[in-house]
This record gives C-alpha cells, structure tokens and sequence, in this order.
C-alpha cells in the first residue's frame, strides 16, 4: 500500500470514528434526558396521586419526592406504578392500575416536552 492510499484509509477511519463518537454522545444525551424526563415524570405523578388523596402541600411535595427516590432506588415504572396504585387504594381511591398508567404516560409526555423547551 503506498503513503497515499494509506493517507486516504486514515482519513476515513477518522471520519468513522467521529461519525461513532457523534453517535455514542448523540445516545448519552438521550439517555440523561430520559432519565431527567422519568424523574420529572415521578414527580408529577406524585403530586396527582398525592392531590387525590388529600395530602396538605407539605405532604404532597414529601409523597411527591418519595416517588422520585423510589423509581432512582429501583429504576423500573412498574415499582412505581405498583407503589402508586397500591397508596391510593390504602387511601379508599377507586383508580384502576390502567388509570394510573395512562397518567403515567401522560404525564411522560408533558415532562419531555418541558426538557426540549427548556422549562
């Protein structure tokens, strides 16, 4: 192979690799942005329940942080579907998991669009 070819293999591979890095920061953005949308998300999610059952606002905002933390603890909507299902139903609410699972991706959502806008 000579210099030039050589040359030209060096610059595509270059290219490459800067095309895969691109892409590689491209999915860790998308990553921390789902991440900070779910917890956004939780946080919603708490307050709603919270509202429902009644909770004065320093209750609500304490509910409304121990759903963030728990989803952190245990990354996975089914906890926290099962955890808020469950505490509505301790407090007499008649809310269906699917009700709170379409709250769920509602509020999803809101909480992306708030991240790409900035709020």
């Amino acid at each position: 192979m000579d210099k030039g070819s050589l040359a030209a293999l060096s610059v595509r591979m270059t290219t490459f690799d800067e095309r895969e890095e691109g892409f590689e920061r491209k999915f860790v953005e998308d990553e921390a942005l789902e991440f900070k949308a779910t917890a956004r998300r939780n946080r919603m999610l708490g307050l709603w329940a919270g509202e429902l059952m009644g909770l004065e606002q320093d209750r609500l905002d304490e509910y409304a942080a121990a759903i963030v933390r728990a989803d952190v603890t245990e990354p996975n909507d089914e906890d926290v579907l099962r955890r808020v299902s469950r505490d509505l139903e301790g407090a007499g609410l008649k809310v269906s998991e699917g009700q709170v699972r379409g709250k769920m991706d509602e509020l999803l959502a809101i909480a992306r669009g708030q991240l790409q806008s900035g709020e």
